[in-house]
């Protein structure tokens, strides 16, 4: 530890103290802070408690605002107000003397005015601009401690505006001999990285300095960075896993010094960082994983202590482990720690075991087998936490034939528990294993039931929407609609027959929405019988206001006949003067609907949900009006978080930071509000009225979630896959007959039956024959992306092949799971070699999972072929339907893969001569290969999609979905490829359209087909393209240029590299980015330069650029948010890589 450090804390008891002698080791007993704290805990009540600290907010508020009170004083009045300020009581009239307190003053005095700061305020508050200056000038300092403190509340909060005005000097600090100097300017720096990482993407080269610091505390601090960055682009880090690697064998091998161990182990934080790091760079990369392995086994090896943070070491070792490419011997002993968990006696170790068990359990399924007995213990464990633990293991393993005695414990466990947390989770959790895996309507209506029941008003809105969504929109089946709809209708109507009051709210509004829409399919039910149970309903006095108002609506859709007429009538008038506008406008149109049947058959139609609804987000119907309105002088629509921030800028300081702003040339040339950049000269008293990036749709801060995000992009939403249908296995359950038990115990056989027992074993061995069954034979098991032994039993019906709508469903249906605990523990990866050879893999998704050559990931499939798997000798080309396919190719060594396939010559004749990127190989699996590559024309983007049939047979029933949410997909081809016929190709084109602009965008697909035997099988994928590929030059003048810029509201601002010095720096950093970003120079005097460009489909975003103090100062405009935010990541890279 540092003697800065050493002396820190030698200091901090006279900090408290605010005794007359310095260094008093506990609070005086004349001080006014230890008669406050004395006072306040002789009191007995809270209101005497207020009264106290009234009066002494009164009393510090006099002294502060006293021109005679000293320095001294201050720094004791501002830790009286701290205290108050913790006990929750405002005292918001001392922030202002704690900045000046931080301002002047001696360094202990300076301290405890940053320490009241830091406080006080958050990095939003309007006062904290104050504060720049002070952590300018004590950057700048020799003192080491006012540099510390500076840096200090930099790292805690700091205004995202004014970032660059100090991170230079923040950059320097990384190169001070003293070591807690670069410690905490990286762990600043870090800060920077996640509020606004575009301002620090220059000096990522600083970041591995700091890796390679001799300092361990810096480098440990460079981690945080790294771990971050390395989420978001492993590829970008790949090179720097050997010194990851060396890190760890020095840090486990005792190298570092004997401050960083805890308890006798080596830095154990320091070892849990760089195990996460290295199971994100090993993660589906052999040649990575294998430098890890040595290191890892020492791991394990050394972590073997009796001891809490040993074991936290041991669970990450297992993370990795099963993370990265497999390796059989580690694969052994992570099994077996994991083993030591499970059975230990210790709550908290068995808990960290079930754990690492559900993130485990996708690559090896045996492994729960292995410890069924003690999981069945657990679910009647007292302790609630492991309990639900346990049903979430369940969850992960459940499949169509154990779902029933799964979602039964589920249910159990929901009807007891009091935790309004564990409620919702598992409320989602048991009804998307409802309509995944449900044998038939009668149990998913019946389960539906109780979720809503036992869920209540907690549950997240989309459960219910989902469940309405899915009855509306149908099945593949008619008749199976008719039937989950019909006994939808029954259920209900037997529920309102009962007891009604009891059932919650969104359970009454699901009910009210069914019978309206459904109760007509029962023609034995007469509607005058429904409309009193809906009108029973609206009696009831715990019915709500959006209740009554689903029921209203209920009632207007069966008003039909005398007596339904009668019935609206009655409701009509009791509503109509309600005090509820809603429910008012509701009997209004009951009113007036109930009197014209014809009016209300064109209103509320029967089947409605039938016909897909097109709706134009884009409101284009009403283009003519706004360009009448903008003719005749209206102001151009803003959005209001824009109008919002013009409206505060304009009362406020400005916050934009004086490094950025471009120096006036031409004073003359001011104009009102904005000031056009084809005059080349830019008053930075305007560039307040930029727009800030926390509002935009692409802003610079830190997307994480679920983490999908708690897992987004760098987390894991597991594939789900379509696979051969099998015949209906009966599931067996404790609750049935002796007779039908023992046939279920029979079918089963490949669970070991032990010796008999007594009763309650013999139930316990029933229960686990049930939850575990058809484990072993699966190659992997997790409830997204496991191999099943049915289809899922409701699949949505499809609203046509070339419909984003209905790819969009399906990829929702296929990747987007319900968030949980331990989502963020959940990867996907390949079971070892010698494992795999031994299982079955007749089935499609078995074979995608096992293939060696086959990686998963967020639920694509991304299969990296060799250069010779994707070459061919050129076949010839036939043309059927108006799609490319190839004939059958030369015979060669494997049938089964495309070795030599040359995938351009099949490219269709209008590309002839265009250039296109690299074909990349998509998925594959033992039938069928998907390659694509994308064409850049000058008004257009096209994604070319190669289907090669790699099988001896035909594949016919071929479906190519594809959905994003970025783009608009669209497909070119007249007719949809139908069959491929075997080892021949065919090509299928898209057109793409950015609707929403991101750094990169992702298409992702799904394509299923039908082989001579078998059963419908589908495989998914994903294409990520850059947003430069979208980019197109836009050619204007410099007056078009002028009078567009002050036309956009949207815009960035940055510092970028110059690539060279001199004269010419300028024209030869913008004819780089010309080149590489496809942009339009449209004009450049003398050190500034003005840029155009376009993304498709006509989205304009203009560019200044000025060199000053070495850098290039770049400002971008655009009508569109996200764009400037997107083009400036771009610039930066393509500097950079030059």
């Amino acid at each position: 530890m540092s003697d800065v450090v050493e002396r820190t804390l030698t200091a901090l008891p006279s900090l408290l103290s605010l005794d007359s002698q310095p260094g008093s080791a506990k609070l005086s007993s004349t001080s006014k802070l230890g008669n406050l704290i004395r006072g306040i805990t002789e009191l007995t009540s809270k209101h005497e408690e207020e009264k106290l600290i009234h009066r002494e907010l009164a009393s510090i508020k006099e002294q502060v605002s006293s021109p005679n009170t000293s320095m001294r004083q201050m720094k004791e009045l501002m830790v009286r107000a701290i205290y108050c300020e913790m006990l929750g009581y405002e005292a918001s009239f001392s922030y202002i003397h704690a900045i000046k307190l931080a301002q002047q003053g001696t360094a202990l005095e300076k301290r405890v005015g940053y320490l009241a700061v830091s406080l006080f305020l958050n990095e939003s508050h309007e006062l904290l601009l104050l504060l720049v200056n002070t952590v300018l000038k004590d950057l700048q300092s020799s003192n080491l401690i006012e540099v510390c403190m500076a840096l200090t509340v930099v790292s805690q909060m700091f205004p995202k505006d004014m970032i660059p005005a100090i991170l230079p000097l923040v950059e320097d600090k990384l190169n001070h001999p003293k070591e807690i100097i670069r410690r905490k300017a990286v762990l600043a720096l870090y800060k920077f990285y996640l509020i606004a990482p575009n301002q620090v993407q220059h000096i990522h080269n600083k970041f591995r300095k700091a890796l390679c610091d001799k300092d361990p505390g810096v480098m440990t601090a460079s981690l945080h960075i790294y771990l971050q960055m390395i989420q978001e682009n492993p590829e970008g880090y790949k090179d720097l896993t050997a010194s990851f690697v060396t890190i760890l064998k020095q840090v486990v091998g005792g190298k570092l010094p004997m401050d960083f161990n805890y308890h006798s182990v080596p830095a154990p934080w320091l070892q849990i960082q760089l195990l996460r790091i290295l199971s994100i760079l090993g993660k589906n990369d052999q040649s990575t994983s294998e430098i890890m392995y040595e290191v890892l086994d020492e791991s394990l090896r050394r972590a073997e202590m009796n001891h809490n943070i040993t074991y936290a070491i041991l669970y990450e070792c297992v993370k990795c482990i099963y993370t990265i490419h497999p390796k059989s011997d580690l694969l052994e002993k992570a099994a077996k720690c994991i083993g030591n968990f499970v059975l230990s006696p210790k709550i908290n170790l068995k808990y960290l075991g079930l754990k690492a068990l559900t993130y485990v359990v996708q690559q090896d399924p045996k492994l729960a087998l292995q410890h069924q007995m003690t999981i069945i213990e657990c679910l009647d464990h007292p302790d609630l936490i492991i309990k639900r633990e346990t049903l979430e293991l369940l969850f992960r393993i459940t499949n169509a034939q154990n779902v029933m005695v799964i979602v039964e414990k589920m249910l159990e466990f929901l009807r007891i528990s009091k935790d309004d947390y564990t409620t919702i989770d598992l409320v989602g959790k048991v009804a998307e294993l409802a309509e995944k895996y449900a044998p038939d309507n009668e149990w998913f209506i019946e389960t539906m039931n109780t979720v809503f029941s036992v869920g209540g008003d907690m549950m997240q809105p989309d459960i219910p929407n989902n469940f309405l969504k899915l009855l509306s929109e149908g099945f593949d089946s008619v008749e199976e609609d008719r039937k989950l709809r019909l006994f939808a209708v029954d259920s209900y109507v037997s529920l309102l027959q009962g007891e009604p009051g009891k059932l919650p709210q969104r359970f009454l509004q699901v009910i009210s929405w069914v019978l309206g829409e459904y109760s007509h399919l029962r023609e034995e039910l007469e509607p005058a019988t429904v409309l009193r149970l809906l009108s029973k309903l609206l009696d009831t006095k715990n019915t709500s206001s959006e209740t009554k108002s689903w029921v209203l609506m209920a009632i207007t859709k069966l008003c039909e006949g005398a007596a339904g007429v009668s019935v609206a009538k009655e409701v009509s008038e009791t509503y109509s003067s309600s005090l509820d506008t809603v429910l008012r406008q509701r009997a209004q149109e009951l009113q007036h609907l109930s009197q014209d049947s014809e009016l209300r058959a064109r209103v509320v139609p029967r089947d409605a949900g039938l016909k897909p609804l097109e709706v134009d987000s884009s409101l284009s119907f009403l283009d003519g009006f706004v360009s009448e309105a903008l003719a005749a002088g209206a102001a151009p629509y803003k959005p209001p978080h824009q109008r919002q921030e013009e409206l505060a800028q304009a009362k406020a300081l400005s916050l934009e930071p004086y490094g950025l702003s471009l120096p006036i040339s031409m004073s003359s040339c001011s104009i009102a509000d904005r000031q056009s950049p084809t005059l080349l000269s830019m008053s930075s008293g305007l560039s307040g009225n930029s727009t800030d990036h926390s509002h935009k749709g692409c802003s610079t801060t830190l997307k994480l979630d679920g983490v999908k995000r708690v897992w987004g992009k760098e987390g894991y939403l597991a594939q789900r896959e379509s696979v051969e249908e099998a015949a209906q296995v009966e599931l067996p359950s404790p609750l049935r007959s002796p007779s039908q038990q023992g046939e279920t115990d029979s079918s089963h056989s490949q669970t070991p039956t032990p010796i008999p027992t007594p009763e309650p074993e013999h139930e316990k061995q029933q229960l686990a024959s049930s939850l575990f069954v058809g484990l072993g034979l699966q190659s992997s098991v997790c409830l997204m992306g496991k191999s099943e032994p049915t289809p899922q039993r409701f699949r949505r019906k499809a609203q046509g092949p070339g419909s984003s709508s209905a790819a969009s469903e399906q990829m929702s249906n296929s990747l987007v799971s319900t968030p949980s605990t331990v989502d963020n523990l959940l990867c996907d990866n390949l079971l070892d070699s010698n494992i795999t050879s031994e299982l079955d893999v007749s089935s499609l998704t078995q074979t995608s999972e096992l293939s060696e050559d086959l990686t998963t990931a967020n639920g694509t499939c991304d299969v990296e072929l060799a250069e010779s798997d994707i070459k061919r000798s050129n076949p010839s080309l036939i043309r059927d339907n108006g799609v490319a396919v190839a004939a059958n190719p030369t015979p060669h060594e494997d049938p089964d893969r495309p070795k030599d396939l040359c995938l351009s010559t099949h490219l269709p004749a209008e590309f002839s001569g265009l250039p296109h990127s690299e074909i990349t190989p998509l998925c594959s699996n033992q039938s069928l290969d998907l390659s694509a590559c994308h064409m850049q024309k000058e008004d257009s983007l096209s994604l070319v999609i190669f289907i090669y049939n790699s099988s001896d047979s035909e594949i016919q029933q071929i479906l190519l979905e594809l959905d994003s949410d970025e783009l608009e997909v669209s497909c070119v081809c007249d007719s949809p490829v139908q069959e491929v016929r075997s080892h021949g190709v065919a090509v299928c084109q898209y057109s793409l359209t950015v609707k929403r602009p991101s750094v990169h965008v992702e298409v992702v697909g799904m394509v299923s087909y039908q082989l001579p035997v078998g059963t419908p099988q589908s495989v998914q994928f994903s294409y990520k393209l850059p947003l430069t590929s979208f980019i197109r030059p836009l050619t204007v003048s410099t007056e078009e240029y002028g009078t567009m810029w002050l036309a956009f509201s949207h815009d960035t601002k940055q510092n970028l590299t110059l690539i060279s010095e001199g004269q010419q720096s300028l024209a030869a950093t913008l004819n780089v980015l010309k080149k590489k970003l496809h942009l339009h120079v449209v004009e450049i005097i003398g050190m500034e330069g003005i840029v155009a460009c376009r993304l498709l489909q006509d989205q304009p975003c203009l560019m200044h650029c000025r060199v000053h103090a070495g850098t290039l100062a770049v400002w971008l405009r655009s009508p569109v948010p996200e764009l400037p935010d997107c083009l400036i990541y771009h610039c930066q890279r393509a500097l950079q890589e030059h």
